[in-house]
């Protein structure tokens, strides 16, 4: 405990004495334009245009997406069923116990991730449990300020190509948390790493591409870490920020800077220091506020049922003609949809594997399955209401699509972004909501932030090695970005953010065209075992 104060005050102090000498000159604003041209740079690299204003990734994406759905036969349609049927423990009988020949998965180092602590803990952990704590990870900010943003910036057509992009990314996530889960790798003390640096590298190796396999799974790992950093850090704490200077009615130009470094040392205590009993905290409440979340949106949307059909024939028509600013083009607005889809359900970038592959089973396309159903829960279902809440709130023309073209758009002469539209759009039927909904995007916040820092020491560890220097180092360094995310703008973060997770794509794909006859294999095998068991 004595050590991770010290290290937690090591990191801190530099920061306060650069505050202390910066506050009047509008710290927020300097830490914002030192990070902008990063931003900038990585943003114009990773998503170079091929055609019509389209970037080469998202055409990666949906083009790849469209392949495995084809290729396996729906999927999505097709076993959606059979994975609810896995979730709800039906063919338990046919998984066995424990991972073959390692019947005994301990958690990684003292680093809790929700899956892998609740899917590697000793003893039989249903697939229910594996889909409820990945869900709870994966819900959050995404949900309520990437809605809020993909709709600001496209309009309500947005909101349709978001849902397209979650159907057609549940089979790519199948595809490679199937992989995940068949390539991971299980030390000798019964720690599993896995994820896209372990079936990259041994999955291409056994395809005779050894040295592809290695650069690949390396290439990967870099753009997790960064992804680490931006995605799932900066990003959660830009949201958090944001909702918080407003319910506090904060206005120095060194706030941000302050607010991130009390979520900086709140995170901290816990990745540094490893303290479970706050992350035990966490997990408990952060569903809680999922569930009460939902709830709210349901409220607002029944109170307005009559509204509904209209909310919905309006998406539908700005999907095929967009009339946000800005936006210009079906394409346009296609992109944007696509674009948020994609950061809030991951699918496609391979993160979610590295987080599925300590699941208990001996049946790798078993997890596969209970992972396609991630993108329909938290893109087709939660997206959505959330785009309901917002498009029904701006029926009264709170404010105008497309706002100024880099997500904010002003609401009676204020301007807001992200999840700002959103708080304004509970505040407009739920007395109080800005207190609720701020709570709830912090706490969405920190759990992100936890859960991204797991996959980034991951791929840290992959590069550097096992040992407690190179942790230590990988930390203080995502901590640095928390309070990066929180001063920075929203446009700036959310570039980096973007480039970031989209930037594990490119090797992640790598990997699964080479290797998803595998997962055809994989499946059959499955299926050969469950009708077995029947016999």
């Amino acid at each position: 405990m004595k050590r991770t104060l010290l290290s937690i005050l090591v990191f801190t102090i530099p920061f306060l004495t650069f505050a202390q000498e910066t506050t009047e000159k509008g710290l927020d604003k300097k830490i914002d334009e030192a990070f902008k041209p990063v931003s900038d740079f990585f943003s114009n690299v990773i998503f170079f245009e091929v055609f019509s204003g389209a970037p080469f990734v998202i055409v990666l994406l949906v083009l790849s997406a469209l392949f495995f759905t084809i290729y396996f036969g729906f999927p999505n349609v097709r076993y959606f069923g059979k994975a609810i049927n896995v979730v709800r423990g039906k063919y338990d009988n046919v998984e066995g116990h424990g991972i073959e020949g390692n019947p005994q998965v301990s958690v990684v180092d003292g680093d809790v991730r929700d899956t892998i602590r609740d899917e590697s803990k000793e003893g039989e952990v249903s697939h229910f449990q594996a889909l409820a704590t990945a869900v709870s990870g994966t819900v959050g900010n995404g949900n309520i300020a990437g809605v809020a943003l993909a709709i600001a910036l496209g309009g309500p057509g947005a909101t349709f190509w978001m849902i397209v992009c979650g159907l057609l990314g549940m089979s790519t996530k199948f595809v490679e948390c199937t992989l995940g889960v068949q390539y991971r790798d299980v030390g000798e003390d019964g720690t599993v790493y896995g994820g896209p640096m372990y079936y990259l590298s041994k999955g291409l190796k056994d395809k005779g591409f050894k040295t592809l396999g290695k650069v690949a799974a390396a290439v990967f790992a870099v753009f997790c870490i960064g992804g680490s950093f931006g995605g799932g850090n900066a990003a959660q704490s830009n949201q958090a920020t944001i909702v918080l200077k407003e319910l506090m009615g904060f206005e120095s130009t060194g706030a941000g800077f302050w607010i991130g470094v009390s979520l900086a040392f709140l995170v901290g205590i816990i990745i540094i220091g490893g303290i479970k009993r706050i992350a035990s905290v966490t997990e408990k409440v952060v569903p809680f506020m999922a569930i009460m979340y939902l709830a709210a949106c349901i409220y607002i949307i029944f109170i307005n049922f009559s509204l509904i059909d209209d909310a919905i024939g309006l998406i539908v028509e700005e999907a095929f003609n967009p009339t946000a600013i800005g936006v210009g083009s079906l394409i346009g607005v296609l992109l944007v949809g696509f674009k948020r889809a994609a950061f809030s359900n991951e699918a496609g970038a391979g993160s979610a594997s590295i987080a599925h592959s300590a699941v208990k089973t001996k049946y790798s396309a078993s997890e596969g399955l209970v992972a396609l159903l991630e993108p329909f829960i938290d893109t087709v279902v939660i997206c959505t209401m959330t785009a309901l809440v917002i498009v029904i709130f701006n029926f009264g023309g709170a404010f105008e699509y497309g706002g100024d073209g880099s997500g904010a758009v002003l609401i009676d002469g204020v301007p807001y972004e992200g999840a700002g539209i959103t708080s304004m759009a509970f505040a407009q039927y739920i007395p109080y909501s800005n207190v609720f909904l701020t709570i709830a995007v912090v706490l969405f916040a920190v759990s992100t932030m936890i859960s991204w820092s797991y996959y980034g020491l991951q791929s840290w560890k992959f590069l550097f090695g096992r040992g407690k220097a190179a942790d230590l180092t990988y930390k203080l360094l995502f901590l640095t970005f928390v309070i990066i995310g929180a001063a920075a703008s929203m446009s700036s973060i959310w570039a980096f953010s973007d480039a970031m997770i989209f930037a594990m794509v490119f090797p992640n794909m790598i990997g699964l065209f080479f290797l998803f006859p595998v997962v055809k294999e994989q499946l059959k095998r499955y299926f050969d075992a469950i009708k077995a068991s029947r016999e």
